[in-house]
């Protein structure tokens, strides 16, 4: 299989993950007022999401041992797209609760496997490639959330645009699967190992971990900003700022980014725009200033985690699709524990307020990626 074809395979996965992950999460203010819940409520329906997914790290030394990234992969999309259809036929909190479990599994499933493969790609490539491919998912949010608000204008509602794109992805799978890379089984570097954590790796879990909460927090909850404190009727227009933001960020990461500047810099001019980007949108919750300031977040989120990602490829003491098994659990906990928590704190404090704790953790950034730097020195 030529690179060149299996690069667009697992290009298609990253935007079938996105539009997936996108047209869930722009139909939350949907769900909420059909369900009938308060912020509260829908946190602890989140909550789901994060018990679910860390579930599929029991499993994830097996699955990389015993098969070429590609099965799971797939395997993990068709469930995707069963549980997206699902979420849409819901009609009370059980069987919504329960096609959120499947969703969410499926995208730990996916997210291992794609990502692998991608890490994998890169080293093939004289070129950085990693960030196209993380684009291609970000674009994939574009193009969910645009079609949701393409569908809000229409007033058709969430059924039948869930079964719809369900459909539509399961065929994109289906179609890019045979051109997906072969042969990346993991052979050794695939288990826990059990003794002093690597330093420099739970550095980057933390990093990814802080870089999730914002982002997965964003995914989630812009939509129920714009909605209640912006008081916009297209109430997604923060969420497609900054998936735009963070699309177009991720383009530069391969061109311009990774080849022009240190690593280090990359990490402290993304704390600070995640910071500046939330105090100028919680400081001025009007339409222009809340746009602004989200797609100053996008850009700022972009491309921590796919930097992430690549130095936790070079891991020495796990196989790159452990490596990234272990920081994505790290993932996991920021992009679906930080959900729920903003849902409780906004209960009690407001959710301009709950905003701010994103600031919090875009700040952390900083030092937490000094610590990681001055890790990998001590260890050379």
């Amino acid at each position: 299989m030529s690179p060149r074809k299996s690069r667009l395979a697992v290009s298609a996965f990253f935007l079938v993950h996105g539009i997936n992950l996108a047209s869930w999460a722009s139909r939350i203010p949907d769900i909420k007022e059909r369900m009938d819940i308060n912020d509260a409520e829908m946190g602890t329906l989140l909550l789901v999401m994060p018990i679910s997914s860390i579930l599929g790290l029991v499993s994830a030394g097996w699955i990389l041992r015993n098969f070429d990234n590609k099965t799971p992969l797939i395997t993990g999309m068709i469930a995707q797209c069963i549980s997206l259809a699902a979420i849409g036929m819901s009609d009370n909190l059980y069987t919504l609760s329960a096609a959120l479990f499947f969703l969410a599994l499926s995208f730990r499933i996916t997210g291992i496997a794609m990502n692998t493969q991608a890490v994998i790609l890169q080293k093939s490539y004289a070129k950085p490639i990693n960030g196209s491919f993380h684009a291609m998912w970000s674009f994939g949010g574009i193009m969910g959330v645009g079609l949701t608000s393409l569908l809000l204008a229409l007033k058709v509602t969430i059924l039948p645009h869930l079964i719809g794109v369900a459909i539509m992805l399961a065929i994109i799978s289906i179609a890019a699967y045979p051109y997906l890379p072969t042969g990346d089984r993991a052979e050794e570097g695939s288990k826990i190992k059990l003794g002093k954590p690597d330093k420099s790796l739970f550095y980057l879990g933390v990093l990814i971990l802080l870089a999730s909460f914002c982002e997965g927090g964003m995914f989630d909850w812009s939509g129920v900003y714009f909605k209640d404190i912006v008081n916009v009727e297209l109430y997604t227009a923060g969420y497609f700022t900054f998936m735009i933001c963070m699309t177009l960020s991720r383009i530069m990461l391969d061109k311009f980014i990774i080849i022009r500047m240190k690593k280090e810099h990359v990490y402290l001019i993304s704390s600070l725009m995640i910071t500046g980007g939330i105090l100028l949108a919680t400081s001025l919750p009007y339409l222009i200033p809340a746009m602004a300031g989200f797609s100053i977040v996008g850009m700022g989120t972009a491309v921590v985690i796919p930097t992430t990602f690549l130095l936790a490829g070079d891991s020495k003491k796990y196989s790159a699709g452990m490596a990234i098994s272990i920081i994505s659990t790290y993932s996991v906990v920021g992009m679906l524990f930080g959900p729920p928590l903003i849902g409780f704190i906004s209960e009690a404090f407001g959710l301009k307020i709950s905003f701010l704790f994103f600031a919090v953790m875009g700040l952390l950034i900083l030092p937490v990626s000094r610590l990681y730097f001055r890790s990998v020195k001590n260890e050379a």
